[in-house]
């Protein structure tokens, strides 16, 4: 019968987060909250109670990271990753919210667009004052 002590390093998860932090750029305040929101799940827990997280999960927290980068909404990348996480091929979901995400940044650019054109009408309206400029 094996001791608890004698398993070996390779075949448990041992990444402390702060290592995890180091390897991926972000911060371990971040690496929390993403698993106090269940989009990662740490591999398991040292015998001090640390999250303990592996290969996997720092390929996630990529996937996490590229998807938040693009602002993509905290539900959806969990839908994404339980997709993942199924082993079923997720390109259409990841598709569609590619797909939903530039839908609404062309949104926000005609939005901008009409902001600078409205800008640019009160601008080559504007009359100077006719006052005295100081001179510095």
């Amino acid at each position: 019968m094996a001791r608890r002590g004698s398993l070996s390093v390779a075949s448990t998860p041992g990444l402390r987060i702060g290592e995890v932090a180091r390897r991926t750029g972000l911060s371990v305040k971040t690496i929390r909250f993403y698993c106090d929101e269940g989009l990662l799940q740490p591999k398991g827990r040292s015998d001090a109670g640390y999250r303990l997280f592996d290969d996997e999960n720092l390929a996630e927290l990529t996937i996490i990271r590229a998807l938040r980068s693009m602002d993509v909404a905290i539900p959806e990348v969990s839908r994404i990753l339980e997709v993942r996480r199924s082993g079923l091929c997720n390109c259409s979901v990841l598709k569609d919210s590619i797909a939903t995400k530039v839908e609404s940044i062309n949104l926000r650019i005609s939005e901008l667009a009409a902001m600078k054109d409205e800008l640019s009408r009160l601008l080559d309206s504007w009359q100077t004052c006719g006052g005295r400029r100081a001179d510095r």
